[in-house]
């Protein structure tokens, strides 16, 4: 095995395609877990993290460009960021502990591909946009189009996520992030939910988004649940209405940490809890 460490993306992309095993280290946090579980074994790593600009939290058109490289730990010190977007930051400070939030990257965490991962669900309720280069140029695809089935992404032969692109927002808008999981902490998501909603004067939503993990194969999501919300003061009607429909969306399987049945329940309250603290956020009467 070869260890590479690229200084630009070019040279990233033209190893990622000359080499058929190859793997991309952002934060390895997940990749090595793996190597050391005999789950992979890859030809070649290919460290991105001295690559320049994909260690850098830019502000762009109002929005905000993440770098693939950029660890929780320098999301989580950015205040501006966390001003706009605190769900997306909630979910990236979920991965693992301490120690790992010091390496661990929303990009790794995506192109990890679980059906369960902590920041996706607030990536998608965001509608934040992976930029994904390769030998054929640079695209830009929703997030929730990057994983495609548990451990499987759209990505093709020598492509890779360079960054995160999160929207600029509209006045009085915000969003949420809740899991549910067995312990306290440093555990899998059995349910995640991400609500991002935006409130005109009167109080009325006048656009949400809604997106569920670890209910099915890959994150959902869910139009049914944001209608629920889209012209109401997101009060006791609309958020059971919301959480009827997380709840009809969710297609979860029975596993050890949680039941069918029960997973299904707890999308629909984790729906209606981050619903309510992103109403509080943008400035919504209680």
């Amino acid at each position: 095995m070869q260890y590479v460490a690229p200084q630009s993306v070019e040279e990233a992309v033209a190893l990622l395609a000359d080499q058929p095993d190859a793997k991309v280290l952002a934060g390895g946090t997940d990749l090595l877990v793996r190597m050391r579980s005999d789950m992979a074994d890859p030809e070649t790593i290919v460290d991105i993290k001295r690559i320049d600009e994909m260690r850098q939290i830019t502000q762009e058109d109002g929005g905000w460009r993440i770098g693939a490289a950029v660890s929780g730990a320098e999301m989580s010190e950015n205040a501006a960021l966390i001003a706009d977007w605190p769900g997306v930051v909630e979910g990236t400070n979920l991965i693992g502990s301490t120690q790992i939030q010091g390496r661990c990257t929303m990009a790794g965490n995506l192109c990890n591909a679980s059906p369960a991962a902590d920041s996706v669900p607030a990536m998608v309720a965001a509608g934040a946009m992976a930029r994904v280069v390769g030998p054929g140029g640079t695209r830009d695809v929703p997030v929730q189009d990057i994983p495609i089935a548990p451990g499987k992404t759209s990505l093709g032969k020598g492509e890779l996520v360079a960054s995160i692109f999160l929207p600029a927002r509209p006045a009085r808008s915000s969003d949420a992030y809740l899991r549910f999981i067995p312990r306290t902490e440093m555990d899998i998501a059995v349910v995640g939910c991400g609500v991002s909603l935006t409130l005109d004067e009167s109080g009325t939503c006048t656009d949400a988004r809604v997106s569920l993990g670890a209910v099915a194969a890959t994150v959902l999501l869910v139009d049914e649940a944001a209608q629920a919300l889209i012209g109401t003061k997101v009060d006791v009607a609309a958020l059971e209405a919301l959480a009827a429909a997380a709840s009809a969306a969710a297609k979860p399987i029975s596993d050890k940490r949680g039941t069918v049945e029960f997973r299904v329940h707890v999308a629909g309250v984790l729906a209606r809890r981050a619903a309510e603290i992103a109403k509080k956020r943008a400035g919504g009467a209680s």
